[in-house]
């Protein structure tokens, strides 16, 4: 399977208008970059966190191939230094 895949990553909440933005991206990979032996694009929105209900029914009205998951950047920190990085919420405060 040879398919072009677009990740969009949002450091907030997903929003209904995620799929949107990112069907759009989705549709100039597929007006720019890809043959008729490409795949159909893949889209993957990944969000800090997000409504599992709110997501299925955005995802509902697309017609594109879109996955939306959470990240949780805690688990990427090794655990010898994890004590040296800011938790989220002192950085959330940072950016108020």
């Amino acid at each position: 399977m040879h398919a072009y895949c677009v990740i969009e990553v949002k450091t907030g909440t997903f929003g209904v208008g995620n799929i949107g933005q990112l069907g759009t991206y989705m549709t100039a990979v597929n007006h720019i970059l890809k043959t008729e032996q490409d795949s159909p694009t893949i889209g993957l929105l990944i969000c800090k966190d997000k409504d599992n209900m709110l997501a299925q029914y955005a995802l509902e009205s697309s017609s594109q191939p879109i996955g939306v998951a959470e990240f949780q950047l805690i688990k990427f920190i090794p655990d010898e230094f994890k004590s040296s990085v800011p938790s989220i919420e002192d950085t959330e405060l940072g950016e108020k």
